[in-house]
């Protein structure tokens, strides 16, 4: 079965950029992803569409189909007691900022005692992406993850 909209796809992945390794999913559980919903970047849904089981290759992708350029707008200051995350703060730490749209991770630049500098870009921002994929399974997509707009593991679903 070719990978299309509304289909399961189970895979694991290596991810590097030109400074080398940067994560892989083989340690942890394979990703399960439902084929025409959120979450995963542009340029990777676009390699994954028509492959199958078995199949594995490798695609670099320009952050303008990952996660984008960097944006000035994006580095901020804020009052620290509104980040959550940790007590003291340390530039390169991850915090979580409360917005108007939600909860946000935010990259410390440089902390202060009552003022913190955050960039709100993605951390891999404006860098070029290269994944390595090996398909597990694909599978056409139960009528429960359609109406939940996401995949299940096995045993149902687990939210």
């Amino acid at each position: 079965m070719q990978i299309a909209d509304k289909t399961v796809v189970q895979f694991h992945y290596d991810l590097s950029d030109s400074n080398g390794a940067i994560e892989s999913s083989r340690k942890h559980e394979p990703v399960l992803y439902l084929h025409g919903q959120a979450g995963l970047i542009d340029g990777l849904i676009e390699a994954l569409e028509g492959r199958t089981a078995g199949d594995s290759f490798s695609v670099t992708i320009p952050p303008e189909k990952a996660y984008g350029q960097p944006r000035d707008n994006a580095i901020q200051k804020v009052q620290a007691k509104r980040l959550q995350g940790a007590k003291k703060w340390k530039p390169g730490m991850i915090a979580v900022l409360q917005t108007e749209q939600g909860p946000r991770q935010v990259t410390v630049v440089k902390p202060g005692l009552s003022q913190v500098v955050v960039d709100g870009n993605h951390p891999l921002a404006g860098r070029e992406l290269t994944f390595t994929i090996d398909i597990l399974d694909v599978r056409e997509a139960t009528e429960d993850e359609l109406a939940h707009g996401h995949a299940h593991g096995a045993g149902g679903h687990q939210h």
